[in-house]
């Protein structure tokens, strides 16, 4: 990724070193997975770094969202970042729209494998980061598997049958979405296939809609609905502690709605950070405001340091 003057649309500094930006690929199930995976400057000046495996929100891809954002916060503090796209997205295989919760989980555990296998990551410190349905994701995956290090999650969610009420008010609409699972059930169970339009799961008012570029898909396999309505992270953020995690959430999100991360919250162990931002929405690392960035630097230098000895000496 080429560094530029000046400031990026979203108000972040751009990347001012080289980088060994490299597109790789790993399967998972048959299925080829795409990834892009930053290594800051030319990865000689240690031995060994943390690592971030970054996960893009509903639909999206490595290329759009929140992940370059995210990617680029954490490779200018020196961190290596892994960013794939999921089964059915951008360039990775899997049927187009199909986006099963628990099978991401199971690709970002994947993620964390082909991280292992990089002379250039401390295999120890390999962290999970992602934005709205990349940060649930996250969550899960954190609280599944003890090899995660640390957790960030951006406009995450803890339950999907309690998201998914708040996003479809009044009774009419919430109603149609619960036939539409009911038929899209049925359809599954006898084995034919159902697509349905991507606001008819996750509305999205319309002056937030120009966050989504040409990459974003726009219809789903009804699977995908059903699978996160049944999908369940605050099962999950309990059993991340004792290692860091970090929540953030716009205070008045009009997608994912913040009461969400006020449930994870609720269950979560120590140490948690949790930030409510005001004056910003959903589409967190495409406004203005550079909070968020100092937020998750703060927090890195405390719970993520990149020296691992710093980290060890944090720890104690």
């Amino acid at each position: 990724m080429a560094a530029a003057g000046g400031c990026g649309h979203n108000g972040f500094r751009p990347r001012e070193e080289t980088t060994m930006d490299e597109r790789i690929a790993f399967d998972w199930n048959g299925i080829e997975i795409a990834g892009i995976l930053d290594i800051p400057g030319n990865g000689s000046e240690l031995e060994s770094r943390p690592a971030f495996a970054v996960l893009h929100g509903f639909g999206s891809t490595k290329h759009s969202g929140s992940s370059p954002a995210l990617a680029r916060i954490l490779y200018e503090r020196g961190y290596i970042t892994l960013r794939i796209d999921m089964p059915g997205c951008g360039d990775s295989g899997g049927d187009r729209g199909r986006l099963i919760c628990l099978e991401q989980v199971a690709v970002a555990k994947r993620a964390i494998d082909y991280l292992e296998t990089r002379p250039e990551v401390d295999q120890s410190r390999i962290a999970l980061i992602g934005a709205s349905f990349g940060a649930a994701v996250s969550i899960y995956t954190g609280g599944d598997d003890a090899r995660v290090a640390a957790v960030i999650s951006s406009g995450g969610w803890g339950s999907g049958a309690r998201k998914a009420k708040i996003q479809h008010p009044p009774p009419e609409k919430w109603e149609k979405f619960n036939s539409m699972l009911e038929e899209g059930r049925k359809k599954v169970a006898a084995g034919e296939k159902m697509m349905v339009p991507r606001f008819d799961i996750v509305p999205i008012p319309p002056h937030l809609r120009g966050n989504l570029d040409e990459l974003s898909l726009m219809e789903f396999d009804v699977e995908t609905a059903t699978s996160i309505f049944d999908f369940r992270p605050e099962d999950m953020v309990g059993k991340i502690a004792p290692r860091p995690l970090l929540m953030l959430h716009p205070t008045d999100d009009s997608v994912t709605p913040s009461s969400e991360s006020v449930a994870l919250l609720e269950r979560a162990g120590t140490p948690t950070d949790c930030h409510f931002l005001s004056e910003v929405d959903h589409f967190l690392f495409s406004e203005d405001d550079s909070r968020a960035e100092d937020i998750i630097t703060d927090w890195l230098g405390k719970f993520f340091p990149l020296d691992a000895s710093a980290a060890r000496n944090a720890a104690k």
